[in-house]
């Protein structure tokens, strides 16, 4: 009780001085600075450093002191150490959070998907803000639990997802909302994952590298013997630890229909897939989603392809006429979304939309107000969970409450569908599929030490 207690007070104090502006505020946002008292820096303890977490601590180190690091890895630990000039690393999450909890304000976490929700959780029971990359966790279970700890425990959080900070993105939602493609029947969403592998056996078992703790990066996960294929980087493609393309990319390259249609609560899931042996996701996916009429807005169906399958050519073909920029024939972006109205169609290329927002006809833009971000995608993503640390009353847009809780429901339920193909009929009230033998697919099961 005495870190809980302890981290309050310390949470007190940074919106206290926020709120009077001690030294928190500089032209742009929120500013780290050198302070006499250790109370004015928020205090980070950094759960991932490398790949993804590399940039997240880079980003992270903008906004306050990154007192601890954890990793699994001690390679990268170490390296991490060094740069950030700190004696406190840990290749385990549960012993940093007992050893320094009353320590620490914030807590990022940049791990492989299936150890999100165990870190995030704990975290945030302790009082901690989190900055959680996408996908938020591994299963849907878990996605509506961080969503109950965030709520009792009134902290601020955010998921990764660094382009729902992207200017032109939330302009096109609220454009969508405001019916510049009228009344909208169906979504095609698309991406070039995986660019990993997926339908493989698993690898031979080996000796476990001396710079890794296996134990600790197994987390909450069935036990099996170390390998080649899961550590730094294949684990994606695997049940177990990833959530294959669909967790991976469709975080990104649905984020514009979720925040435009209030993409939640869908009510069944249909996938033809390649097949695979439910230890190594496919090799390819299409998911169908069914979302009926939801406060005004009517029902539509999302239809998800990945491992090089592509809507039909008659949805895009006319986005593709005539030539480019660079004089070339247009060619379909390797991901990207279409959202179907009655008035009109929009094509969003690329993961994030980055690549161009247009319209199937000459209408013009509607004038909308929208949320603006506070600057460029990743860094303005950044900066709008510590302003919402400093200020409560900015919210960030990513919210695990109200905005990435759920759409990591929506997204992993087609999961249900690549793991048994056909149809799953779901009450998302009760996050329960009419199949009950899904239910382990729902809610895992978790190591002895590591429950959520």
């Amino acid at each position: 009780m005495g870190s809980l207690r302890n981290g309050a007070s310390r949470r007190d104090f940074l919106k206290t001085s926020a709120a009077v502006g001690v030294g928190f505020w500089a032209a742009g946002g929120v500013a780290a600075r050198a302070s006499t008292s250790p109370n004015e820096q928020l205090q980070i303890a950094s759960f991932g450093v490398n790949g993804k977490g590399r940039s997240d601590v880079k980003n992270a180190s903008r906004f306050g002191k990154i007192f601890a690091v954890c990793d699994v890895d001690r390679t990268f630990l170490d390296q991490s150490a060094k740069v950030y000039k700190t004696d406190h690393k840990y290749t385990d999450f549960r012993e940093l959070l007992d050893c320094l909890g009353d320590q620490i304000d914030v807590c990022t976490v940049s791990t492989p998907d299936h150890t999100h929700a165990v870190i995030a959780g704990k975290a945030m029971k302790m009082g901690k803000h989190v900055y959680c990359q996408k996908p938020l966790t591994k299963t849907i279970w878990e996605a509506r639990e961080l969503q109950r700890i965030a709520k009792e425990a009134d902290v601020v959080t955010q998921m990764g997802n660094q382009f729902t900070a992207f200017e032109p993105m939330r302009q096109a939602a609220y454009q969508i909302r405001a019916g510049q493609l009228g009344k909208v029947s169906e979504v095609h969403v698309w991406t070039n994952r995986p660019i990993w592998p997926q339908g493989e056996a698993r690898p031979e078992p080996k000796p476990i590298p001396n710079e890794l703790n296996w134990e600790a990066w197994l987390g909450p996960a069935p036990y099996r013997p170390y390998g080649e294929g899961y550590h730094t980087f294949k684990w994606r493609g695997w049940w177990d630890f990833g959530t294959g393309a669909l967790g991976d990319m469709a975080c990104h390259t649905t984020n514009l229909p979720f925040m435009a249609l209030n993409m939640r609560d869908p009510v069944s899931v249909e996938a033809e897939t390649s097949g695979h042996n439910q230890d190594s996701y496919p090799e390819w996916s299409k998911i169908k989603f069914e979302f009926p009429e939801l406060d005004g807005r009517a029902p539509f169906t999302l239809y998800w392809y990945d491992g090089t399958k592509l809507p039909p050519e008659e949805l895009y073909s006319q986005f593709l006429q005539g030539a480019g920029s660079d004089g070339q024939s247009k060619k379909l972006n390797a991901s990207g979304c279409l959202i179907v109205g009655d008035k009109a169609t929009m094509y969003a290329a690329g993961d994030y939309a980055e690549a161009g927002i247009e319209l199937n006809t000459d209408d013009p833009w509607l004038e909308v107000d929208y949320p603006k971000p506070p600057g460029a995608p990743e860094l303005g993503h950044v900066e709008e969970f510590y302003n919402g640390i400093h200020d409560r009353s900015k919210k960030p847009v990513s919210n695990i409450v109200d905005y990435s809780g759920p759409l990591t429901e929506t997204i992993l339920l087609g999961n249900l569908a690549v793991w048994q193909p056909g149809k799953v009929e779901w009450d998302a009230a009760t996050i329960t599929p009419a199949d009950a033998s899904l239910m382990k697919v729902v809610k895992p099961e978790y190591r002895y030490g590591y429950e959520l």
